[in-house]
């Protein structure tokens, strides 16, 4: 292909994909199916690969990505993000529109209500159409510049239709939809790790990544709700949404324009349950003076402005019996303590169950049977205790004894140092850890066995079939048939599911294992890293955290997995079985023969390409990559925080030493 060809299909693909991206996330529909999609976006990735000068900034591949920052740049924010003053009351409400009457000289005037999201605070810079800046709120004087993980948020314009101004911000709050965080949470305690506390901090904590192609992957959203320009004459904040709208910007349609303050406490009424039904949390709502001529004369204070005021809805509580504590057993081993409550309305739903996290969680309340407790639901999503009523509390009540043995199968719980949560160690004989173990490995990010569920499972264990997931490969017609509700058809599309899984890759597989803390972004780098599951098995320590975003948690986790011979054995079963257990090489993609016969050990962080993008980047251009350094190695990529000991074995063994520049232009020549 020619560099003229190339650019014609990169752009070509490019507008192509941004049609599509603009069906999908702002008009609800869409004309291909995922996969096409998928494979439009494949296309384009490997063009870029092979000419990047034909990379643009608004590619729509920047949405997946996989850009490595090492440190944010701090970026002063042109117009200052200043902080709401806050009120939880209609009285002083009304007590702000009396000071902004006042202020105004009795002049007629009028408000523009939003809904206040929950979420972190982003600052947009567009030049000439095209997204160049992304910052945070930071102290609201300056921020961190966080442009290529706010690229991979998908309702975010990297290029704007129609006319716009030449330079201009614009104001938003990113957010993790409710869906999602419930998502991550559940895959956080898949893998052994505690939950995250709320939507908002997980949200905050994703946009600070190094690696924006995690970021991608967590689902982040951004409502857009000001606009701000030096040549854009807007007379009024109704004005500049209307225009943030028509430019193809996310802005939820939960505002209103009201006449008076009575208006503007009719809409807060209005919103306080009806809110609950959106995809994301609020917290209150944000009451602003329409007309940006009279903000001005309004002006600010040191910290606020005066022509806009916060109110804060109370969070929703309710109090309730607490009139047992039960102990559920996941398929790590870890044991969760619920609170089984008298049932109370809350937020719009009947409240039974509430969890407590761990027995930390339990001393920390004083918690005790019969006690009154209050209960809100964190971040509207999750019911939890928050405190005690203690002038209600029983006179005969004792201190909650925490559990010492398993719920399930009796056996003494551990608790790991420095950890708040307690674990039955008992991995092959406590009955939720193995069907647990099962059901993990056949879910959909897994092994994608659909045609088995927990009900399935269930059955196979007490019938005595399945103890572990290795046992699925060796089911047969008749020991499914035999059981409760399974006909010769089910019974089909189960043995049919299990054999295509054997099709699944590497990484999936490697993930349906269920190591401790390797959830499917770790499992990928993995794989990528060991290659196989037998150099995976035999890997040392030092080797394991040389893969990115590896550290010593991980590490230590999947050197204890492989420890155990009972996990071996496992491994080496479904090996046996016909499974994926390692990485297959892709199609030729050889660019030329710049790097032929020679060999590359990549480590440490690197300023503008991922470590698999550059050992990618070796083979498509005739180079081979290893993975230890010897004396006969051609060449030591070195990125930053490279480990100390390969530099000094590089150096003693007379290795040439390369950074990413001198690489880059090995390649160029």
């Amino acid at each position: 292909m020619t560099r003229e060809e190339a650019q014609k299909e990169i752009a070509g693909l490019s507008e192509k994909i941004n049609y599509h991206n603009d069906l999908y996330y702002q008009k609800n529909t869409s004309e291909i199916t995922d996969y096409e999609f998928d494979h439009l976006l494949d296309r384009l990735i490997q063009l870029e690969q092979e000419f990047p000068e034909f990379k643009y900034p608004d590619s729509p591949t920047q949405r997946v990505g996989g850009t490595i920052t090492k440190e944010f740049e701090t970026v002063y924010h042109k117009y200052p993000m200043l902080s709401l003053s806050n009120t939880y009351s209609t009285e002083e409400l009304k007590e702000f529109d009396q000071r902004v009457k006042k202020g105004l000289n009795d002049e007629s005037y009028s408000y523009f209500c939003e809904l206040k999201f929950d979420g972190v605070a982003l600052s947009l810079t567009y030049e000439n159409g095209i997204l160049t800046k992304g910052v945070t709120r930071g102290d609201g004087t300056r921020g961190d510049n966080i442009t290529n993980n706010v690229k991979t948020i998908r309702t975010i314009p990297l290029r704007l239709k129609g006319d716009f101004p030449g330079e201009f911000e614009v104001r938003g709050e990113a957010f993790l939809p409710k869906e999602n965080f419930l998502k991550l949470n559940r895959e956080k305690e898949d893998i052994g790790e505690e939950p995250y506390a709320n939507a908002r901090n997980t949200a905050s904590g994703t946009l600070k990544m190094q690696d924006s192609g995690v970021v991608a992957k967590r689902g982040l959203d951004c409502y857009l709700y000001s606009m701000m320009s030096d040549s854009e004459k807007i007379a009024s904040h109704e004005a500049s949404i209307e225009l943030l709208i028509k430019l193809g910007f996310n802005v939820s349609r939960t505002f209103a324009k009201c006449d008076n303050i009575d208006q503007v406490i009719e809409y807060i009424n209005e919103w306080e349950t009806k809110r609950m039904e959106l995809p994301l949390e609020t917290d209150g709502i944000v009451v602003k003076v329409n007309s940006i001529q009279q903000q001005n004369v309004l002006g600010y204070t040191a910290k606020s402005p005066r022509w806009a005021i916060a109110f804060k809805y109370k969070a929703e509580s309710a109090a309730t019996l607490l009139n047992n504590i039960t102990y559920q057993v996941g398929r790590t081993g870890a044991v969760t303590p619920v609170a089984e409550l008298q049932p109370v309305l809350l937020a719009g739903t009947t409240v039974k169950r509430a969890s407590l996290h761990n027995a930390n969680e339990i001393t920390r309340l004083d918690l005790r049977l019969g006690d009154t407790v209050l209960v809100e639901k964190g971040g509207e999503i999750i019911p939890k205790v928050t405190a005690v009523d203690m002038s209600k509390r029983p006179a005969d009540s004792k201190p909650i004894e925490y559990i010492t043995t398993c719920p399930e199968c009796n056996t003494e719980l551990i608790r790991h140092e420095g950890e708040a949560v307690h674990y039955c160690p008992n991995l092959t004989g406590c009955p939720p850890q193995i069907k647990g173990r099962v059901e993990h490995f056949i879910q959909r990010k897994a092994m994608n066995i659909d045609s088995l569920g927990e009900r399935t499972i269930s059955l196979l264990y007490d019938k005595g079939l399945v103890y572990s997931p290795a046992d699925l490969y060796d089911l047969s017609f008749d020991d499914i048939f035999q059981l409760e509700g399974f006909k010769e058809l089910s019974t089909q599309n189960v043995l049919k599911g299990i054999e295509a899984s054997k099709e699944t890759p590497f990484e999936s597989v490697l993930f349906a294992l269920g190591i401790r803390y390797v959830g499917k972004t770790v499992a990928e780098k993995l794989a990528q890293g060991m290659r196989t599951v037998d150099r995976l098995a035999n890997a040392t320590y030092e080797e394991l955290i040389e893969i990115p975003e590896i550290g010593d948690r991980i590490a230590q986790s999947v050197l204890v997995f492989f420890q155990d011979p009972v996990n071996r054995q496992e491994v080496k079963r479904l090996e046996n079985a016909g499974l994926q257990l390692e990485i297959k090489d892709k199609p030729n993609t050889k660019i030329s023969s710049a790097l032929a016969d020679k060999t590359f050990v990549v480590s440490g962080v690197f300023e503008n390409y991922s470590r698999d993008e550059l050992k990618e980047t070796i083979k498509n251009h005739g180079g081979k990559v290893i993975s230890a350094i010897s004396g006969k190695l051609d060449f030591l990529l070195a990125g930053d925080k490279m480990g100390p000991a390969k530099k000094e074995k590089a150096e003693k063994l007379g290795v040439k030493i390369i950074s990413e520049v001198d690489f880059l232009k090995m390649i160029e020549q």
